[in-house]
């Protein structure tokens, strides 16, 4: 069951609303009924004790009942007193009578097989009843529409300290090692308790970033040494005259070694905190990108039997990345030479993107995310990598603000689109 999103704040207010709404609304019922309750009890009472003394005085002595001129008597036997015909079927007790604007209080008694009646006038008290009445009606909206504006006054001076909370959290400064705690600033309540976890959480995250930041400082050095030597010494190998075996060895060990070179910087880049920081990683067309890749992965495309095809179908002059573009374009030409056995693999530039569509059998429809995650592979799993190059792809063309979709082909393959802007 999913509840719907609201404010926290919005969520005081009604709260408090729905309370005042309760209670303002349980004690003007309550009023109500009490009035209503008394009226009977007393007026009952009090007709009951007038009709008797007007019978057992009154009429028994002979003499014109004593009422005031709200106050009329009748008789079933005396016929100067007949009941008149709209009250003929008045029931026994108290009740009351509605006649346009005119009520009127009736109180019936039965006595030796004879009915007596007093019918008295209540038309003043019954709009001073309604006056009040709606006054307690009043007094109950006013309480509503009060506490609605006391709820939000309210609800701002308790929020008041979690949003403050919430921008401070939110703020990238809070990410420095030298970031002041937050708990001092609150009082030792739920509030501070919520900043004091929040300290120790943004401490770990602090210390997670600060080793992430060690390890990719220390693998980009460590690992530059070497790749440069097996570079190196890859270039002095080709000038060399060597068997054709091995000149295709030498050619891939140069290969593999500029992969390595470019995952490292590029796996450096990603791992800094601020995407102004990742302008290190130069610029470049994505012509001039595409023109280098196409160099780089088309001999082995052919190799591989395939047709490979660079084709231009609109100009795009605007600086990117360069390790991120040429990462990502790499990954897609290895993706599409390991998952094409026959056909064509083709790279062509847009405006403002490019698409990498191959031969191949094509991706399921239901795979189609779960290839962008990591150490996921196609059901027919080619070369010899683990599952990371489609993720890589993905988590670069976030970090850019970038998009990847992949989509398929007819009758057959896949095509990976990316948009640039």
């Amino acid at each position: 069951m999913t509840h719907p999103k609201q404010p926290f704040a919005r969520r005081i207010v009604i709260a408090f609303t729905l309370m005042t709404l309760v209670v303002s609304g349980f004690f003007s019922l309550s009023i109500v009924a009490i009035v209503h309750f008394v009226e009977r009890h007393l007026v009952s009472q009090e007709l009951k004790s007038e009709l008797d003394t007007v019978i057992n005085q009154d009429i028994r002595q002979g003499h014109i009942p004593r009422l005031d001129s709200a106050t009329r008597f009748f008789a079933s036997d005396l016929p100067p007193y007949a009941i008149p015909e709209s009250l003929r079927h008045a029931e026994k007790g108290f009740s009351e009578l509605r006649e346009g604007e005119r009520a009127y209080y009736i109180y019936v008694m039965k006595r030796d097989g004879q009915t007596y009646m007093l019918v008295e006038d209540q038309s003043e008290f019954e709009a001073r009843e309604q006056m009040l009445f709606r006054g307690i009606l009043f007094s109950f909206l006013l309480s509503v529409v009060g506490a609605w504006l006391l709820g939000l006054l309210l609800a701002r001076k308790v929020i008041a300290p979690v949003i403050r909370l919430a921008r401070q959290v939110r703020h990238r400064d809070q990410l420095l090692p030298l970031a002041p705690p937050l708990a001092p600033e609150y009082p030792d309540d739920e509030v501070g308790h919520l900043a004091a976890a929040f300290d120790s959480t943004l401490g770990q995250l602090r210390q997670s970033l600060e080793r992430e930041r060690l390890f990719t400082s220390d693998v980009s050095h460590e690992l530059r040494t070497p790749l440069m030597v097996i570079q190196g010494s890859c270039e002095l190998l080709r000038e060399t005259e060597l068997p054709a075996q091995a000149n295709r060895q030498v050619e891939r060990i140069g290969r593999a070694a500029q992969e390595m070179h470019e995952l490292v910087q590029t796996f450096l880049i990603l791992a800094r905190a601020r995407r102004e920081e990742a302008a290190s990683g130069g610029s470049a067309t994505l012509a001039s990108v595409a023109e280098e890749q196409s160099r780089r992965w088309g001999p082995p495309i052919r190799a591989k039997g395939l047709n490979f095809e660079l084709v231009v179908e609109d100009t795009d002059s605007a600086s990117y990345n360069l390790t991120f573009l040429s990462t990502v374009l790499s990954n897609l030409l290895r993706n599409a030479l390991h998952y094409t056995e026959n056909g064509t693999v083709r790279l062509i530039l847009e405006k403002g993107g490019f698409r990498v569509e191959d031969s191949g059998a094509g991706i399921p429809a239901e795979h189609r995310e779960r290839i962008f995650q990591p150490f996921v592979r196609g059901e027919q799993a080619r070369g010899e990598g683990l599952g990371l190059g489609l993720s890589l792809v993905k988590r670069i063309c976030t970090h850019q603000g970038w998009q990847v979709r992949v989509s398929d082909l007819e009758p057959s393959g896949s095509c990976f689109r990316v948009s640039l802007k």
